[in-house]
């Protein structure tokens, strides 16, 4: 509950920002590195912008990291986790082969490779990110359609003649979907720490375009004498991913049965 009330309070900050009317990239040179106070709750910048508005604004390219990243990769892991756990044989085989080959890879290097080809924009981080990303959700949905596709349900529904992208789709998948959603919330935490990275290393979102990760290397030049510049978007990354976290466990606590009591 905590984990969901972190995760709607930061949803709707980021939705109602732009309420607020403050312009995230309004330059005021007079109001430079001002400290915490009622004008500016959380500070100003080295150029007199509002860092809470700064990090409501960087909320939103955050949370449509996380999403989009995480869809991309669960349909894809899903998609081939059905075909390897359903077929079998040299369908598993192979599938589950490449996915061997792709976790050899770190997959932060192999972003960052692939980025060094690409334009550092926010589609071609979160089409990266998902694209690195699918593993671990084909491999949980392998194991759940291994376990469930001798099942009498599934025995049922082709003695009545249902096709294998009906049973897939319709009979197996809705009963697998338990741990795929515990690890798609978990995937939201990890693409929102992905994107933040790359964008403290210059290579993510680019300025002025707020986002948590460009908001530290800009408050890192300035930590000793403007500490909130850093520590504020800091907290909010952490606070993000803790929600998540806390959430995803929330989940698999909820739809597990072998964890009560």
């Amino acid at each position: 509950m905590v984990g969901a009330a972190i995760v709607l309070v930061m949803f709707v900050l980021a939705m109602a920002v732009p309420l607020l009317g403050r312009d995230p990239g309004a330059i005021d040179i007079a109001s430079r590195l001002q400290s915490p106070g009622w004008a500016h709750p959380l500070g100003t910048d080295d150029l007199g912008r509002d860092v809470l508005t700064r990090i409501l604004y960087g909320a939103r390219i955050s949370l449509l990291v996380g999403f989009v990243a995480v869809g991309i990769a669960t349909v894809i892991g899903i998609v081939l986790g059905a075909v390897a756990g359903y077929y079998g044989r040299w369908a598993d085989t192979l599938l589950m082969r490449f996915v061997d080959i792709m976790l050899c890879f770190p997959t932060f290097f192999l972003i960052l490779a692939v980025i060094a080809f690409l334009d550092p924009s926010i589609w071609n981080i979160m089409i990266i990110i998902g694209l690195t990303g699918w593993m671990g959700v084909a491999r949980l949905v392998r194991a759940e359609f291994l376990s469930l596709r001798e099942r009498d349900f599934v025995l049922a529904a082709r003695a009545i003649g249902a096709g294998d992208v009906r049973i897939i789709f319709r009979h197996i998948l809705p009963n697998a979907l338990s741990p795929v959603l515990v690890s798609a919330t978990l995937g939201v935490a990890g693409a929102i720490l992905t994107e933040s990275a790359l964008s403290f290393l210059g290579i993510g979102v680019q300025p002025p375009t707020p986002s948590w990760g460009n908001m530290l290397i800009t408050g890192k030049q300035t930590l000793g004498t403007a500490w909130w510049m850093s520590v504020f978007p800091g907290l909010a990354i952490l606070i993000t991913v803790l929600g998540y976290n806390l959430l995803g466990e929330g989940i698999r606590d909820a739809l597990d049965p072998r964890l009560e009591g």
